[in-house]
């Protein structure tokens, strides 16, 4: 039987979301982060054999050591691939595939995940695009296939699964594809994450997403 693991590589708490700091407080978005780690968490546990947990922060992952997830500290000084290729091995003696995940996509459903597995028993490696062109989840072969996260992502993982001749499909849904880097990301958590943790956390703060005819489509206040 094919098993399937589940990898989410999480960033410093400290880190979190930097770009959303006019919208939002440092405690603000690492709680944003604790909560999309939540909703991400809750959704892989239903769906695949085992869902693994690495980041270079023990503040993380002792956040989420009562989950009944695998956790792994970074080792060494590396970039997201490297953290990734570490997580990728670590599963290669346990698991025949991997879904890699990020911890930033909170609208993720257990539907998604079902299709993308049931997609990859025809596929070797399927690939969920986000909006900005990248990568929001990648399921591939524990081994042989290199990681490619970062600028154009999901382009390059294409390329990846054709130089290692993998079959490969897209996988694509404006729910996968959303993950949150600005306030309008946040406004679209507003509208369309109904029953998750990240938008009852942006409803406590006080967040509302307003239409907008400008340049973004949605404008995000807070209100008193």
């Amino acid at each position: 039987m094919t098993k399937t693991f589940a990898i989410i590589p999480v960033s410093r708490f400290s880190h979190a979301k930097t770009r959303l700091s006019p919208t939002l407080t440092a405690s603000e978005r690492e709680n944003l982060l604790k909560s999309m780690i939540m909703d991400v968490i809750k959704v892989l546990k239903k769906t695949v054999d085992k869902v693994v947990v690495i980041s270079s922060d023990r503040d993380v992952l002792d956040f989420i050591d009562h989950m009944d997830v695998v956790t792994l500290e970074e080792k060494g000084t590396t970039d997201l691939n490297g953290a990734l290729h570490q997580a990728v091995d670590w599963c290669s003696s346990q698991a025949d595939r991997v879904l890699i995940v990020p911890s930033d996509v909170p609208l993720i459903q257990e539907h998604h995940v079902k299709d993308m597995i049931k997609l990859g028993e025809e596929k070797d490696v399927v690939i969920a695009p986000a909006k900005g062109g990248g990568t929001n989840a990648l399921l591939c072969p524990s081994k042989g296939m290199e990681m490619k996260f970062g600028d154009w992502s999901f382009f390059e993982h294409i390329k990846e699964a054709q130089l290692e001749n993998f079959s490969w499909d897209v996988y694509d849904s404006f729910y996968l594809s959303l993950d949150v880097n600005t306030a309008e990301d946040l406004g679209e958590i507003m509208i369309h994450g109904i029953g998750t943790k990240t938008r009852a956390f942006l409803k406590e703060i006080g967040l509302k997403a307003l239409s907008n005819h400008g340049t973004e489509r949605l404008r995000v206040i807070r209100e008193v």
